[in-house]
């Protein structure tokens, strides 16, 4: 099978020919028919995050067809429209028990951990399986399982309550589900904060508040359009310490900052006047749960999650283009989601 793959970091991903997945008791052989393309991807071909073992298959926003199934995994048929939890945990540790899989020791993420969907067929145990609805689309599906999902766990672990404010900082891929998400679950003001006007353009159209923030100070703006409260969540997608410390500032009294940006750089707050005094949070976001993804899937089929405007470009498995799109993403350019299709 075909299968673009990182053989060494800090240099562009190869096609290789390899052969498909051999499937243990547990598994299940998806025949990838989407694979979106995530800005973390970029950090590990950067080796800015570390990929093991190489060479390995990048690739973890997957939805296809089962194709074979082995034993123990007798609730899927080929045939099965499915979408991929990117994380294979032991299923038994006390982290996996309590439903907080990403805290598993022995997990392994798709295309980070163990070969990933920019491919032909990938393999994953059956409990990552999430059956996907005929109204959803391949790529939707695919672009739910690390984005929407990460949205959706954001404002979970922001606690977002029906009729509260939120802003959003960084329309992307997170983002554009991000401002939807916060919508389904009843907020009542939702702010998107970017500088690129593409981005800023297309989340109007879903009805949330632009803030341009090449424009001015985004905080002062959120203050303005608030009427001098701020807002009950901010969160920060985007990885900057910038805009991490600007989510922070658009905070109400008891508001609450979740922060799902990567960066390796320190923010500076001062913990009185920014934090203590109205006694305001500052939530770390790590992935997302499986036991997230019915509801996030439901969302998705009933119109409410709708990533038709979110992925701006459906590529082939090539090389060259793949390469080219994790270039723009280094740039923080204005592509939202480009889609692999096989």
């Amino acid at each position: 099978m075909r299968a673009l793959r990182l053989i060494r970091p800090g240099y562009a991903l190869e096609m290789m020919e390899i052969p498909a997945p051999t499937i243990c008791s547990g598994e299940v052989l998806i025949r990838v028919k989407a694979a979106g393309i995530c800005h973390s991807d970029a950090h590990y071909r950067a080796g800015r995050s570390a990929v093991h073992p190489l060479p390995l298959t990048l690739g973890h926003e997957v939805a296809g067809v089962v194709e074979q199934t082995a034993n123990g995994a007798d609730q899927f048929k080929p045939g099965d429209r499915v979408c991929i939890h990117y994380l294979a945990t032991c299923g038994e540790c006390r982290h996996c028990r309590a439903g907080f899989e990403q805290f598993c020791r022995s997990a392994a993420m798709m295309g980070k951990h163990r070969d990933g969907g920019y491919a032909d067929f990938v393999a994953m145990p059956a409990r990552s399986l999430m059956r996907l609805s005929d109204e959803i689309p391949f790529e939707a599906g695919a672009v739910m399982m690390c984005s929407s999902a990460t949205a959706l766990h954001a404002l979970n672990k922001a606690r977002l309550k029906a009729g509260e404010s939120v802003a959003v900082y960084g329309l992307g891929g997170l983002g554009m589900s991000a401002v939807q998400l916060a919508k389904a679950l009843g907020a009542v003001q939702v702010f998107g904060v970017d500088i690129k006007p593409a981005k800023l353009a297309r989340a109007k159209t879903l009805g949330i508040t632009p803030v341009d923030a090449g424009q001015g100070d985004p905080v002062e703006q959120i203050r303005q359009l608030t009427q001098g409260h701020g807002v009950d969540v901010a969160l920060e997608l985007i990885g900057l310490p910038l805009t991490m410390r600007q989510a922070v500032l658009s905070l109400g009294v008891q508001g609450r900052a979740a922060l799902a940006g990567i960066t390796e750089k320190s923010i500076e707050l001062y913990p009185y006047q920014e934090i203590l005094n109205k006694e305001a949070e500052v939530i770390g976001v790590s992935d997302h749960l499986a036991r997230e993804l019915p509801a996030l899937i439901e969302f998705a089929r009933q119109g409410k999650l709708d990533l038709s405007s979110a992925i701006t470009r459906v590529i082939p498995l090539d090389a060259a283009e793949v390469n080219g799109v994790l270039d723009e993403l280094e740039r923080f350019g204005d592509a939202v989601r480009v889609v692999i299709t096989p």
